[in-house]
């Protein structure tokens, strides 16, 4: 099982009352968070992208930049890139440098974002964020893939660009072969259909609501896959988790109740007309019984975990990367907790698939043989 960190950088007040930090405090945390999540050798940290209060992530390319050069072998995803807003060139040309800057670490998760600040922020109608956001995609993958693109605006269609390419070679060009795109999957059967055609993996939000409205979006995304002649064995899936482990049920329990309070307080304020903004939990019981999240003891967690995979199959996983509202000796403690008693034993029925492999570890020393 692969396990990445993600944090959104929301920059709230703490849990225990204290004002939020600076931003520059705020943005060191990160910082600290992926060398300790490379320190635990777990596999990637996802940095999220919002434009609007209380999130810090509106420039992830150059928060990413500076990730590539403070770590050295964990990989760097955005969570989510929102190509729905954005030039493609422009994304093209950023985050093929961040791939040269990592030696090879970057992958991309895109989605088309919920909030309107987002989207109207760019000149783009909340109707039309997916329209353009397949657009951008298919235009993305071809400055990529080819040292020659044209190019004309889509007349039935909006856009981010509106102007033809002819001829355009975006530079540098990657140093991945194929830089791997991830769809983010929470409410649209559209993004899993466009995902599996292209034979890209996606990853579910699997945060708001219970797990059908997730699995059945899966499933769609394995029929397409199937449909379209590939193996169903290469279907690749990622799905987020909630995550606090801790000795005892009660003891996760107890330190995550503050956590699951703020949030339930946060998705009162939501406007439920966006997708994905509602939860249908009586109270916090319910809510560690039925939800995702993963909180508990370690057998607790293995046994939701085993759950989860049985209905998507997913060999990836994402888990909070930032204490939020926990106090953050038990948020570390739970990482740690995590990494000794729960990963090794889900390695077992959920695998430890291959991933691309970086510059650095491709150049890295092979240790002489010792003489018997």
């Amino acid at each position: 099982m692969k396990v990445i960190g993600l944090d959104l950088i929301a920059n709230a007040p703490g849990g225990d009352g204290q004002p939020a930090p600076s931003p520059r405090e705020r943005l060191a945390e990160v910082v600290a968070n992926v060398r300790l999540f490379e320190e635990l050798g777990f596999d990637g940290f996802a940095v999220g992208e919002r434009h609007h209060a209380p999130f810090l992530s509106s420039s992830p390319t150059v928060l990413l930049g500076h990730l590539a050069a403070v770590t050295s072998r964990i990989r760097l995803f955005t969570g989510v890139t929102l190509l729905s807003v954005l030039d493609p060139v422009r994304v093209a040309e950023d985050y093929a440098t961040i791939d040269h800057l990592s030696g090879g670490r970057l992958e991309l998760i895109i989605g088309k974002g919920n909030g309107p600040e987002q989207t109207e922020l760019f000149g783009i109608e909340r109707t039309e964020a997916w329209d353009t956001l397949r657009e951008n995609y298919t235009l993305l993958r071809q400055l990529w893939s080819s040292r020659s693109v044209d190019w004309d605006p889509p007349a039935d269609a909006p856009g981010i660009r509106h102007s033809p390419l002819r001829g355009a070679d975006v530079q540098p060009r990657p140093l991945q072969s194929r830089i791997r795109i991830w769809h983010g999957s929470a409410t649209s059967p559209a993004s899993v259909e466009l995902a599996a055609r292209h034979g890209d993996p996606i990853f579910s939000a699997n945060a708001m609501n219970p797990i059908e409205q997730y699995a059945a979006l899966v499933r769609r995304y394995r029929e397409v896959w199937a449909e379209t002649g590939r193996d169903p064995a290469d279907a690749t899936v990622g799905a987020g988790h909630v995550l606090h482990v801790a000795r005892t049920s009660q003891q996760a329990r107890e330190e995550y109740r503050p956590a699951y309070e703020a949030f339930v307080a946060a998705v009162s304020k939501a406007d439920h007309s966006l997708p994905g903004t509602r939860t249908d939990y009586a109270d916090y019981d319910d809510y560690v019984a039925r939800s995702s999240a993963l909180i508990g003891s370690p057998q607790e967690v293995l046994d939701k975990l085993a759950r989860y995979h049985e209905a998507f199959g997913h060999t990836t996983i994402s888990i909070g990367g930032h204490p939020g509202q926990l106090v953050r000796t038990a948020w570390a403690d739970s990482l740690e907790l995590f990494r000794s008693d729960v990963r090794p034993v889900a390695n077992g029925f959920i695998g430890d698939p291959a991933w691309p492999v970086s510059l650095a570890e491709r150049r890295a020393p092979v240790a002489e043989a010792v003489p018997a």
